[in-house]
């Protein structure tokens, strides 16, 4: 193996460790070396604090002259909550810098350039699309505006959600679950309707897996404010919720003071702006098939987890992953790309990104 692409995938595994507790910043993830030898490495743990280049330059000190610096993403040209990551490579007298992926942010972006113009070797690109791999949320973000959404759905061998009488427990197996919820543990959000709130009391929460970061928002979409439950399981505990309404009502005020935090928009895409807006990038969609529909017709969806059980629902009233008019001709239908098919028991998983029709 080549030694910088040896490196650079050290700096990637590093990135890794900062999945579910950057938000809103990139995962990153860097390593110094000097005379073939790791003198520093570091990855960016959390929004506010040190970068990954920092930390790496930090842990190296004076052996760091003279060295090679090897980060995920190329490295911030000006100050925002911190100062700019060129200022301290150059500082710590780098001689080169080996980056994977550019910088999309338009005020962050040109490290390469700012490093090269004080004749620091500079090479961009090295393992780009594994390294994008860690950032599409953010990258989604910062094109735009909007958070990547995740769709996930258990779903019976003819595209049900539910029965005629919306009852959906459980249509995937164990197996499937437990996957389902290491999906949770590395959201920022998860998402839900009211549907999904009256008909399914869900609590979610994270369970059967270990919770990387802060706790996902719990988020229900509802026209109006829903009838007051004392027994919801959204209550309770310390995960927070959040109500996004169109109008409130006589209820709002009990949820509230039940500790649910209650936002008013207009439309699904002012809600979407609004939590990418508070750093909320990596979105889980749980919703029926109404949210689902939204979410699909609005082309916010961009990948969705299907779980899709070895049983027929059947009936016209059972509840479709995709309701309303759909598309009138099969060259006009949303495809999934980079497919991946696993077997769960008896379940198949099947993971794709959403590729709408032009």
């Amino acid at each position: 193996m080549d030694m910088d692409e040896k490196w650079m995938r050290r700096a990637i595994r590093l990135a890794r460790k900062g999945i579910g507790t950057t938000h809103p910043n990139p995962r990153v993830g860097a390593v110094v070396v000097n005379h073939g030898v790791v003198v520093g490495e570091g990855w960016h743990v959390r929004a506010g604090e040190a970068h990954a280049e920092v930390v790496a330059l930090q842990k190296a000190a004076h052996r760091a002259r003279g060295g090679t610096l090897y980060v995920t993403l190329e490295p911030c040209s000006a100050r925002g909550r911190t100062p700019a990551c060129t200022d301290a490579i150059l500082r710590a007298g780098i001689r080169r810098i080996v980056y994977a992926s550019s910088d999309p942010n338009p005020d962050m972006a040109g490290g390469g350039k700012v490093l090269a113009s004080y004749d620091v070797e500079v090479a961009g690109g090295l393992l780009a699309d594994e390294a994008d791999a860690l950032n599409v949320p953010f990258f989604h973000y910062i094109r735009t505006g909007l958070p990547y959404v995740t769709a996930k759905a258990a779903i019976s061998l003819d595209g049900r959600l539910a029965t005629r009488s919306h009852h959906s427990q459980w249509i995937s197996g164990g197996k499937s679950r437990r996957h389902a919820h290491g999906l949770r543990a590395v959201a920022d959000a998860i998402i839900v309707g009211a549907g999904t709130l009256l008909h399914d009391n869900p609590s979610l929460t994270v369970r059967d897996a270990r919770v990387r970061g802060d706790v996902p928002l719990r988020v229900v979409l509802c026209f109006e404010t829903p009838p007051f439950n004392p027994e919801s399981r959204l209550l309770g505990d310390e995960a927070p919720t959040r109500f996004y309404v169109r109008s409130t009502n006589e209820h709002t005020q009990r949820w509230h003071d039940a500790g649910v935090e209650i936002g008013k928009a207009a439309s699904l895409p002012a809600v979407l702006r609004h939590l990418a807006g508070q750093g909320y990038l990596d979105v889980l969609l749980e919703g029926g098939g109404q949210l689902h529909t939204a979410f699909l017709e609005g082309r916010f969806t961009s990948e969705m987890v299907l779980y899709q059980a070895p049983i027929l629902i059947g009936g016209r009233d059972a509840v479709p992953l995709w309701g309303g008019e759909g598309v009138e001709r099969v060259d006009q239908a949303v495809r999934l790309e980079n497919v991946v098919r696993r077997k769960m028991d008896d379940d198949y998983m099947i993971r794709g990104r959403v590729v709408y029709p032009d």
